[in-house]
Order: structure tokens, then C-alpha cells, then sequence
């Protein structure tokens, strides 16, 4: 059992920036963003701890460094690595995974490969199909997106997307996580209802630690989710 990191305290707007590209590879995340917990997953399952130091930001009130001097997008997650700064959440998990040591996380079979590719292109249909039916229809509007994850999930053998564990199921989890806790939470539905893939898939990652270090504070979810889209 991996000795449990302590995590780094939030910066703010009265935090001093780091001392930036001293050569430390810095990954700039927030503890409840899912774009930014696709990374940090990727990081902890290889091994990473000790080599990319974390670096959380506080986006409801963000320094003006991190605009200005590391990452003008503004936003997390972003890598600061060999002096230059890489963002945007599918893309960093395929840096890590290409550029450090660690598991391989996408499999060098040709079909698996071209699955994972499938399942990246369709993470943000699936993110805005159930976040949109928040205001709508749920059990029917995010069902689509729930079943296609099943049927994904019998692609293969395995409890994972592509039969063993890799990038793909690291990109899903996030949102699936808050999806999960949020439509039982409101509108008291089960997403794994009749569906024993997705349920088992879940069930697997809540057993890598990787993951479950990194699982947003649920209450927070909720209230986050709420005031998006209940309470207008």
C-alpha cells in the first residue's frame, strides 16, 4: 500500500506563483474540476508522485500569475514540463502516458487502439447529453449516454473499456462519478439500473487507489450541480 500524498494547499489570488520553469514539472489542477482529475488519475497510476508536482488553483478566485505568466488560457489542468506549458485534459493524459515512465496505458493492439479513439471523440457528446437533461427528461435524455457506455463495455472482455485498464476509462470516470451522484441525489435515479457493465466498471476503479485519492467531494457536486442547473 502506496503511502497516502499529502496534497498541496490551494492558491489564490494572494498566492505567491511557484518559481516557475525552475526545471519541477508542475501539473496545475483543481481538487473538483473532472477535466483536471482525468490527469491527476493518469499521474498517480504511473507512478508519478514524486516527478510531477501538483499544483492546485483555486478557480472561483485565481491568481493573476497563472493567466499571465503560465497558462493564458486560464483555466486546468495544464502541465508545466521542459519549460513549456501543455493544457487541455485528453491530451495531457496521452502526454503523460507517452513521455513518462510508468504502465502503458493504451495497448498497442490496432483495434483496441481505434476504440480508445472512438470513446475519446464521444466524451464530450456524452458530458453535454446528460448535463442537458438535467433540465429535461433524465431517465430517457442521459439513458442514451449510460447505454452507449454499456454496450461500449462489452466491446471487450474485461470490467474495463478496452478489456484491461487504460486512458480511456481515466477520461470517463470523472464525469461519471458526478453524473452518478448527482441524478441519484435529485432525481433519486440509479444510472448502473440495468446496466451490470457500468455498474462493475465502477465498481473496479473504486478499488485503484489512483482513482479514489482523487474522487471529488460529493456534497460539493451536488450543490455545484444544483446551482447550474436546478436553481434557476
Amino acid at each position: 500500500m502506496a503511502v497516502k500524498e499529502v496534497l498541496p494547499p490551494v492558491l489564490d489570488s494572494t498566492s505567491q506563483p511557484p518559481p516557475l520553469f525552475d526545471g519541477t514539472t508542475r501539473l496545475y489542477t483543481n481538487y473538483q474540476c473532472p477535466f483536471a482529475q482525468r490527469v491527476w488519475i493518469t499521474r498517480n497510476y504511473k507512478g508519478l508522485q514524486d516527478k510531477i508536482k501538483l499544483v492546485p488553483i483555486d478557480l472561483a478566485n485565481r491568481p493573476a500569475w497563472y493567466k499571465e505568466k503560465v497558462y493564458p488560457e486560464n483555466k486546468v489542468p495544464s502541465l508545466e514540463h521542459n519549460n513549456k506549458i501543455i493544457g487541455e485534459s485528453l491530451d495531457l493524459a496521452k502526454y503523460l502516458d507517452a513521455h513518462f515512465d510508468g504502465p502503458a496505458l493504451l495497448p498497442n493492439d490496432p483495434a483496441k487502439r481505434e476504440f480508445a479513439e472512438e470513446l475519446f471523440t464521444y466524451t464530450d457528446t456524452f458530458s453535454k447529453t446528460v448535463l442537458s437533461s438535467f433540465k429535461g427528461d433524465v431517465v430517457k435524455e442521459a439513458g442514451v449516454a449510460f447505454d452507449y457506455l454499456e454496450s461500449a463495455l462489452q466491446k471487450f472482455d474485461g470490467p474495463f473499456f478496452l478489456g484491461e485498464i487504460s486512458l480511456v476509462d481515466f477520461v470517463y470516470i470523472p464525469f461519471v462519478e458526478r453524473f452518478q451522484i448527482f441524478i441519484q441525489e435529485v432525481f433519486k435515479y440509479d444510472i448502473t439500473s440495468g446496466r451490470p457493465k457500468l455498474a462493475a466498471w465502477i465498481e473496479e476503479l473504486n478499488k485503484i487507489d489512483a482513482y479514489t485519492v482523487t474522487k471529488a467531494d460529493p456534497e460539493h457536486v451536488i450543490q455545484l450541480y444544483k446551482k447550474r442547473f436546478v436553481d434557476q
